[in-house]
């Protein structure tokens, strides 16, 4: 299963969303961009709980990601870095098998591939302090 194909294809119905702002039927649209990016049956179930539960949690990542965007309100950032890092704080903050820095990795060659000049730098700097947040909580 290729889970970096599954973020991309979740990170597309997820702009999507953002773009028109529309309500979507996600799996609709999950199917849509499934068929059109190839991903393996075996992974769509991934996409769809990435979108589904970034769509569900989007009020609270939202806050958490504005808390640690200093001077940036999350309807100025670049829709691609926004989506970006309301997927990847969704598996940060939701999905404890997967370690946040793979979510922090991910998100960075996301923002390479599909974000402009300084996105990966930008989406870095804010998910580090996600995943650091969330290990001090852990520690505890």
């Amino acid at each position: 299963m290729s889970r970096r194909l599954a973020r991309e294809t979740a990170l597309q119905v997820l702009f999507q969303r953002d773009i028109t702002k529309e309500p979507i039927i996600t799996a609709e649209a999950v199917q849509l961009w499934t068929t059109e990016f190839l991903v393996p049956e075996a992974s769509i179930p991934f996409v769809q709980e990435l979108v589904d539960g970034t769509i569900a949690h989007q009020d609270e990542i939202d806050q958490k990601i504005a808390s640690y965007a200093q001077d940036w309100n999350i309807s100025r950032m670049a829709n691609v870095d926004r989506n970006v890092m309301r997927l990847a704080t969704y598996e940060i903050l939701f999905r404890p098998d997967i370690p946040g820095r793979v979510s922090l990795n991910e998100a960075i060659e996301l923002a390479k591939r599909f974000g402009g000049e300084e996105s990966a730098k930008f989406v870095n700097g804010i998910l580090d302090r996600v995943v650091d947040s969330v290990s001090k909580v852990e520690q505890k």
